[in-house]
């Protein structure tokens, strides 16, 4: 989910077809209203799957439910749900903070999206990443952090890069008194 950002229900809807497991990486997607996009995975990814794949016996070439529960029937969006509350429950046994956070499947969406824009994606790239129709989607994803706010303004040189020592207002003894009046 988090290599792709993908939505919950685009990755329960998989079939071993949409993967592409030898170079180069990558997995068909199917998004809201069937819109099709193909997200690149990293060869640790495709290594993962590859092994997934064997493992439960899956032809890649056979348009068969990729992710099933233990009855054999294809995972839902609550399945998805229940195993990250698991996994999270688990974590938070040597990381107690994270007893206190909700976390939802969409929240890896979110982190994918968090990830790519601090890696330096554009937000069109990232929208077309998301499969938004409009990168104005996915602004709301690009809430970004105090470490971004502070490496954006360590970039930015100020408007007026004039030294404070030759600033105008520091010789106006009018300034300089009304100043001193508030």
């Amino acid at each position: 989910m988090f290599n792709t950002g993908a939505r919950v229900q685009e990755v329960v809807d998989l079939k071993a077809s949409d993967l592409q497991l030898s170079s180069p990486f990558s997995v068909r997607i199917f998004g809201k209203g069937r819109k099709e996009r193909i997200c690149p995975i990293w060869m640790k990814t495709a290594r993962v799957l590859h092994e997934y794949v064997e493992e439960r016996g899956i032809d890649p070439r056979k348009p068969v439910t990729l992710f099933t529960n233990h009855l054999g029937t294809p995972l839902t969006r609550f399945g998805v749900r229940y195993i990250l509350a698991k996994y999270v429950r688990k974590a938070a046994e040597t990381h107690p903070s994270l007893k206190a956070k909700r976390l939802h499947p969409h929240c890896v969406r979110h982190s994918t999206a968090v990830h790519l824009l601090k890696s330096g994606v554009d937000l069109v790239n990232i929208a077309s990443w998301l499969g938004h129709a409009s990168p104005n989607t996915t602004n709301k994803y690009a809430t970004i952090d105090l470490d971004m706010k502070r490496e954006a303004i360590a970039k930015a040189t100020p408007p007026h890069a004039e030294s404070a020592s030759h600033s105008s207002w520091r010789k106006n003894p009018d300034v300089l008194a009304w100043l001193e009046s508030l």
